[in-house]
């Protein structure tokens, strides 16, 4: 078997959260080489200096990117000298099993990309969070299964080398993961579903409809975007799937026409704009807890 190096990336803004997420890390089983906070420039240095006083231990580099979560990990690719890169959103926690099972078919089968489910991190209260941990659900257990490219990106492990090659398309943030896996299998790159690879996922933000509905509006254009861009939109319609049982699915039922339509007019715009070349490779190894 050959034993990979892994950087987990975690990408902030200003969630307090982020110090839970990376005590989860200190305490994994199979410890990482790095742990990379990709911050931007609205958090707090407060909050940095917290987690390198807190966690003198854990292999941390800060660096801070300008734009949304998906400029900083863009950004970050040529910077990870590890072999697999892992991603773990700052609003989640591993249990200590966590990367080590995350990783294991990256060393154990011919596997470009694997990732895991998520778990609520307490029982739901609120009508919006609800809904929300009864939809991420019914993505791991149905859509999953079936087809891997609905993987959310905030759990998974890659081939650094082959991410890097791929890099994230700027153009679509909110549906980065699903374009880079739909790009990544067509070019022959095979990924795995791993199921007791999961982790907690605090959905409890999720508490004001307006700022909900936003979201779901501005991630169901990025992902028909996505799906546009890779010919994948007339399968999606045609596509079977379970309604979530729950009344917030028929609110999600009147976007989505109208987001489809938006992402037809936005798409048409940006795909005239090239698509940025991969990040170089990495440089030099960084000090850990330097940036």
């Amino acid at each position: 078997m050959t034993v990979e190096t892994v950087c987990v990336e975690v990408a902030v803004r200003d969630d307090p959260g982020l110090l839970d997420a990376l005590d989860s890390l200190d305490r994994q089983q199979r410890r990482p080489e790095r742990v990379l906070v990709a911050a931007s420039p609205a958090t707090p240095q407060a909050l940095v200096d917290e987690a390198q006083r807190r966690f003198p231990h854990l292999p941390l580099v800060f660096r801070r990117y300008s734009g949304g979560v998906v400029d900083a990990r863009a950004a970050s690719l040529g910077e990870i000298r590890e072999s697999v890169t892992a991603f773990l959103d700052s609003d989640e926690r591993a249990p200590p099993e966590w990367l080590a099972r995350l990783v294991a078919p990256l060393e154990t089968g011919p596997f470009v990309f694997s990732g895991g489910p998520t778990k609520p991190t307490r029982p739901p209260q609120g009508s919006i969070e609800r809904y929300m941990v009864l939809l991420e659900a019914s993505i791991y257990a149905e859509l999953v299964p079936r087809r891997v490219s609905y993987l959310p990106l905030q759990n998974t492990a890659w081939r650094t080398e082959r991410l890097r090659e791929l890099g994230f398309d700027r153009r679509i943030p909110f549906a980065e993961d699903h374009d880079v896996e739909v790009r990544a299998a067509r070019a022959g790159g095979v990924g795995t579903f791993v199921p007791d690879a999961w982790v907690y996922h605090d959905k409890s933000a999720e508490s004001s409809l307006p700022r909900w509905a936003r979201k779901r509006y501005r991630y169901n254009v990025a992902l028909a975007m996505s799906m546009i861009k890779n010919g994948e939109l007339r399968g999606r319609l045609s596509e079977r799937r379970t309604p979530v049982a729950h009344p917030l699915r028929y609110l999600e039922a009147v976007m989505k026409p109208v987001a489809l339509l938006d992402a037809q007019l936005r798409w048409r715009r940006v795909a005239r704009t090239p698509f940025p070349p991969p990040a170089a490779s990495a440089g030099p190894p960084s000090r850990p807890g330097s940036g």
